[in-house]
């Protein structure tokens, strides 16, 4: 009569074993988004330059450009930022004070979320773009912001970082 019950209760353990021990899909699993918001959709035409394999060791500087007939910025002006190997490219920029800007973002990090944030001396936020899932572009519509020097960041990685230099 006991016979039963350990065999019983050796079958117990022995599945309660392979219940424990069988590999099993995460309980979560992040799902960009299947489509960006229009204010997202990338440019058309234009080729791109082929990625770089890393980042450049000397600091970049991007300059500005002026999109005849505007560009979305208030007055045309398009400051490119780009994203590779959980970096940026570029970790100098620079924009026009008093007026709107707009930031083209590459992310050029395949199945990796990034963005564009902007903050000022004191830590405060006061422009956050939209996260996209490289790879992906996405133009941002910067307000107008004062003179000054600003940090911009990626909000998932927060060690990306760089300088944004406001200027007349």
């Amino acid at each position: 009569m006991r016979r039963p019950l350990i065999v019983l209760s050796m079958v117990f353990v022995a599945l309660t074993a392979v219940a424990c021990t069988a590999s099993a899909a995460p309980g979560w699993t992040y799902a960009p988004p299947t489509e960006p918001p229009a204010s997202q959709a990338a440019p058309s035409g234009g080729a791109s330059a082929a990625p770089s394999v890393a980042p450049s060791a000397a600091p970049s500087v991007e300059t500005p450009t002026e999109v005849p007939g505007g560009g979305g910025g208030g007055n045309g002006t398009v400051v490119q930022v780009s994203a590779l190997n959980i970096a940026y490219e570029q970790s100098q920029i620079s924009a026009p004070a008093g007026t709107a800007f707009t930031i083209h973002f590459d992310n050029k990090d395949p199945g990796v979320p990034h963005n564009v944030a902007i903050k000022d001396a004191s830590g405060a936020e006061v422009f956050k773009g939209d996260i996209i899932t490289g790879p992906a572009q996405a133009d941002y519509q910067v307000p107008a912001l004062q003179p000054g020097t600003y940090t911009f960041t990626c909000s998932v990685h927060p060690s990306m970082t760089g300088t944004l230099t406001v200027g007349n």
